[in-house]
């Protein structure tokens, strides 16, 4: 939780990348988010709309609803 709260901190002056498989970190750090499977990139959009149903591809609800990963 430390480094997370480091990271809001630098977020308002960088521009920050971060990898996760964690879905509950990214929507707690993310601005936005993008979603990839396969090296594929599904979708890429504003981390609340991802995850309050506002999905452009089906591939991206069901991992952030746990049906797969």
């Amino acid at each position: 939780m430390r480094i997370e709260d480091v990271l809001k901190e630098l977020r308002k002056e960088v521009t920050i990348i971060l990898v996760t498989n964690l879905v509950q970190q990214a929507r707690r750090l993310a601005d936005r988010t993008a979603f990839f499977l396969n090296s594929e990139c599904v979708e890429i959009g504003v981390t609340e709309d991802l995850f309050t149903g506002e999905v452009k591809d089906q591939r991206t609800r069901d991992y952030v609803e746990g049906r797969f990963g």
